[in-house]
């Protein structure tokens, strides 16, 4: 009997000893690194960028190991950086990976932020202009002869059989409602979610041609290169996963997105300003919609092949650019 027990007692010690070995060695679980970078998003900071605000702000991007920056200067050069691996990810508009791609840079669209084109004309009532034909021989202001809003036009006039020289176009800078207000002007370019408010706030009945309801092209989203989809595709699928929350959480609560925006746009608060602003947030998120009820972030084949053919068409590419490389759907379906 004292042989039994001496022999369970030793067996008992031996687990309970090999037991605390085996838990001091076991190595204590990694937590995963974070991924930091700064995201240039080409404009100061705006109501407009409500998503990314909401996205910081509920833990969204911190959620997928990402730490995030927002770069607001106008000045820094989104598709070059980016194109030339400086940067992973970017903000900028369809047309501009098409013009990186036709210079040889390494882009690619890999979410569809505004699935419609924020680009459109609008005209004071009594200018009774209703369609794109009858801005035939009109003072037409627009901001530069470039870019998207100059893009976005020529679309609209091709779709009409038009050209410029139908038009008296005016590069005005961004004094479009100064210009309209004062008759300098009997129409001008605009973004459909900024100056149309403002006229309309200041008691103006406006006309607004949408170049989305005639054509369908490629809008802001979300932008990377070749080298960091090779080498890190789980970033940009978290990304991509953040990004997509941030817009769809900003849909579904707009008032909470406007309070969150308080914290990182300058003077939001400001009494006078406050209808202004939200009414240009809501617009904004309008253009997120596609009429075509896509899945968030997931681009058109369609409105790329359009954008490329007017692009082509104005000269700004050339033939061999082909649309269905400047993006990919893989990361948002």
């Amino acid at each position: 009997m004292k042989k039994l027990l001496s022999r369970l007692t030793f067996l008992i010690t031996g687990c309970f000893i090999f037991l605390l070995l085996t838990t001091s060695c076991a190595k204590p679980t990694a937590t995963p690194e974070m991924d930091s970078f700064t995201l240039p998003v080409g404009f100061v900071p705006n109501v407009q960028f409500a998503p990314f605000y909401v996205g910081l702000e509920k833990g969204f991007f911190s959620e997928q190991r990402i730490d995030l920056q927002l770069d607001h200067s106008m000045e820094t050069d989104t598709v070059a950086l980016v194109g030339a691996d400086k940067l992973p990810f970017g903000i900028c508009s369809g047309e501009q990976v098409l013009l990186g791609l036709n210079q040889g840079l390494s882009l690619k669209y890999i979410l569809n932020w505004y699935q419609r084109y924020p680009v459109g004309i609008v005209s004071l009532a009594d200018a009774n202009i209703k369609s794109v034909t009858d801005l035939k021989g009109k003072k037409v202001g627009i901001p530069v002869l470039s870019g998207a809003s100059y893009i976005g036009l020529e679309a609209l006039l091709l779709e009409n059989q038009m050209k410029d020289q139908d038009l008296k176009l005016e590069s005005i800078g961004y004094s479009q409602v100064e210009m309209l207000t004062s008759g300098k002007i009997d129409a001008a370019v605009i973004y459909v979610a900024n100056e149309p408010v403002q006229l309309q706030l200041l008691g103006f009945t406006t006309d607004l041609i949408r170049v989305s309801d005639s054509i369908s092209m490629i809008g802001n989203g979300l932008i990377t290169n070749e080298k960091t989809l090779k080498e890190n595709p789980d970033l940009v699928k978290r990304m991509a996963t953040a990004l997509v929350k941030s817009i769809e959480y900003t849909e579904e609560n707009p008032d909470e997105a406007y309070e969150i925006c308080k914290k990182y746009v300058d003077n939001l608060a400001n009494a006078d300003n406050q209808e202004l602003q939200k009414q240009v947030m809501i617009e904004s998120i309008a253009l997120y919609k596609d009429v075509d009820n896509r899945k968030t972030g997931v681009s058109s084949e369609t409105a790329w092949i359009n954008m490329s053919d007017v692009m082509k068409r104005m000269g700004l590419i050339q033939e061999s650019v082909d649309p269905h490389n400047a993006y990919t759907n893989e990361f948002v379906e």
